[in-house]
């Protein structure tokens, strides 16, 4: 058996493309999918190790590639069109269901935690789901969902190990198959929203996200993957059938998508038979190879693309920490920078700094990024030595003064650059409590995060520093900003600083248009209370601070909107470009509460995100 790499042609060779029969006998036999006796559905679909046996009744068609070694693929078997055709409805399936227990297996009953065990013997002594079983092999679709919901009935425990594994491998193919049906879905929605000439139809990615409750990014990913299925039949036939998963048909389809028609089926054909038996990396890195010896300027396109998606991303993580991550950089940066933090490594370890490399790597790439000198990170009293530079590293950003704190955590004592919308309760901050608090970009804090991130500001003369009242379900019902911090950690009460500040209520309900104004523009004070009351974009699930977004009038001015609490809302400037879509519709009922209606009829509230209380 040949590897993938070896089956590779030599540079400058042609990829020669599979025959298409397999993708046409993998169609033709999920056209009859579930209408399949046991034996049929094993003749099927059954993995193999071996070739296909002599006699085949199909022999004249090629069996799928066998798998390379070490990587635990099968070949799997395909009927013809001709042989679907014929295959009879099971004639189990006319049975009560009060029956389905009652058949019987070599003269006697089975006693299985299924209802419905089949009378075939499969490959195997097995029956049901365990190992040779006829469902064990059964492609995936409502008949196998429906075996599989009834063994989750009974309880698991009824099962033994054996079946347990073959329902495991049968709800991978039902998520296949259902992985299947969503990219289906989403894209005949998108081909009735499409334009004229078959152009691709404007916001559907945004009808795709409301519809099922995804970031932007993650319904445009879904899209995406929709269109570029739509010429990779074999892929997508694939997938129904439970031999592939989503994330594996996503490899192959983000891999091709660059590439003329012919050459991504040519290096679908060439990867697809070992798929099932690879990790997504090793998919990946046989997609890449494929790509190069197939287009290599194709792969090149597919980097610069990419690229012009560069980004930085943050979120949260679920032990109460955050990340932080460049996307899409250029390899030859990313791979410097990687070696940079190696040798910022090994300097901190030579000088004392206790951890391990990775803690150590962690360490550096938060100084470097926050522009702390790496000499702050040494253990007091120990001398910071030759510069960083020496070992691949050097200072970024602006120096600050070296000592100012130690270890691998906490703040510099000089502050914190940039802008940071810290949010807090009161009373954590006064040290009363514990409740968390919130961060913009990395999410929920706990209170010891929350009170060194305010620290590190109070340092800084010219933070912004506002109060919002809000009610027992954290809706803001009043704000004040103050005309000064409560300065440094110390340095005065901060219980008698926040009586200071002047709160004025936040409209709820019904709107007394106390700032309206006449003019289209509000004015800055309006402005912020908007955001203070809606701290994201008004579409459902877009988490794009309200800072980094459109006032948008829900009613046009020009068309009688008031400027105001009640006619104003963040919306980012994808969503509001959505807005005045044709077929979408948004209303503001009453101050921050929003109705959007797609253009499929479908309406959805959204609701200001809470305040932590």
């Amino acid at each position: 058996m040949a590897s993938i790499a070896d089956s590779q042609p030599s540079a400058g060779e042609p990829l020669r493309a599979r025959p298409p029969l397999e993708r046409d006998m993998l169609a033709a036999r999920l056209a009859t999918a579930g209408d399949l006796t046991a034996d049929e559905v094993a003749e099927l679909a059954r993995l193999d190790d071996g070739p296909d046996v002599a006699g085949d009744p199909c022999d004249s068609h090629p069996a799928a590639a066998p798998a390379p070694p070490g990587c635990g693929a099968s070949a799997a078997r395909m009927l013809c069109a001709d042989e679907l055709a014929d295959a009879p409805p099971p004639e189990w399936l006319a049975l009560p269901d009060d029956e389905h227990a009652s058949l019987l297996r070599g003269g006697e009953p089975v006693a299985e935690a299924l209802e419905a065990g089949f009378t075939h013997r499969v490959g195997g002594t097995g029956a049901g789901f365990a190992a040779g079983g006829p469902l064990d092999v059964m492609l995936p679709g409502e008949e196998l969902a429906w075996h599989a919901g009834q063994a989750r009935r009974r309880g698991l425990g009824a099962c033994s190990d054996d079946e347990l594994a073959g329902l495991g491998g049968a709800a991978a193919r039902l998520e296949s198959w259902a992985g299947e049906l969503k990219l289906a879905v989403v894209a005949e929605l998108d081909a009735r929203r499409a334009g004229p000439g078959g152009r691709e139809g404007e916001h559907v990615t945004e009808e795709v996200a409301a519809m099922l409750t995804l970031t932007g990014r993650s319904a445009t990913s879904l899209v995406e993957l929709s269109r570029r299925l739509e010429r990779l039949d074999a892929t997508r036939a694939m997938l129904a059938a439970g031999l592939i998963d989503t994330r594996r048909a996503a490899v192959i389809a983000d891999h091709t998508a660059l590439l003329p028609e012919e050459h991504a089926v040519a290096v679908q054909d060439a990867v697809l038979p070992y798929a099932a038996g690879m990790t997504t990396g090793q998919l990946a890195a046989a997609c890449q190879r494929a790509v190069l010896a197939c287009d290599p300027q194709g792969a090149i396109r597919r980097r610069e693309r990419a690229q012009q998606d560069a980004r930085v991303e943050t979120w949260a993580e679920a032990a109460g920490t955050a990340a932080l991550a460049g996307r899409d950089l250029p390899p030859a940066a990313v791979i410097a920078a990687d070696k940079t933090l190696d040798a910022d490594a090994a300097w901190l370890k030579a000088h004392g700094v206790p951890g391990s490399h990775d803690q150590l790597r962690a360490a550096a790439y938060t100084a470097r990024l926050t522009g702390q000198p790496l000499a702050t990170l040494l253990p007091p009293g120990s001398a910071s030595g030759a510069d960083p530079a020496a070992g691949g590293g050097g200072f970024c950003g602006p120096a600050r003064e070296a000592g100012a704190t130690s270890g691998l955590g906490g703040w510099p004592a000089t502050g914190m650059g940039g802008s940071v919308n810290l949010t807090m309760p009161a009373a954590t901050w006064l040290g009363r409590s514990d409740a968390p608090g919130e961060i913009p970009g990395t999410g929920p804090a706990d209170a010891g995060t929350c009170r060194e991130v305010a620290a590190a500001l109070a340092v800084t003369p010219a933070t912004r520093w506002c109060v919002t009242v809000t009610d027992n379900k954290g809706r803001a019902i009043g704000h004040g900003c103050a005309r000064h911090g409560p300065g440094p950690p110390g340095s005065g009460d901060p219980a008698a600083w926040l009586a200071t500040v002047k709160i004025t209520p936040v409209e709820t309900g019904t709107c007394t248009h106390r700032r309206e104004t006449a003019s289209y523009q509000p004015p800055d004070t309006l402005r912020h209370i908007i955001k203070i009351r809606s701290r994201r974009c008004g579409f459902p699930g877009c988490r794009r601070p309200a800072i980094r977004c459109d006032d948008d009038h829900t009613i046009p001015h020009h068309n009688g909107g008031k400027t105001c609490e009640c006619n104003l809302h963040p919306l980012c400037r994808r969503h509001h470009h959505t807005k005045q879509a044709p077929g979408w519709r948004l209303g503001q009922p009453e101050p921050g509460l929003l109705i959007w209606t797609t253009p499929s009829g479908r309406k959805l509230t959204v609701t200001p995100e809470p305040y932590p209380t």
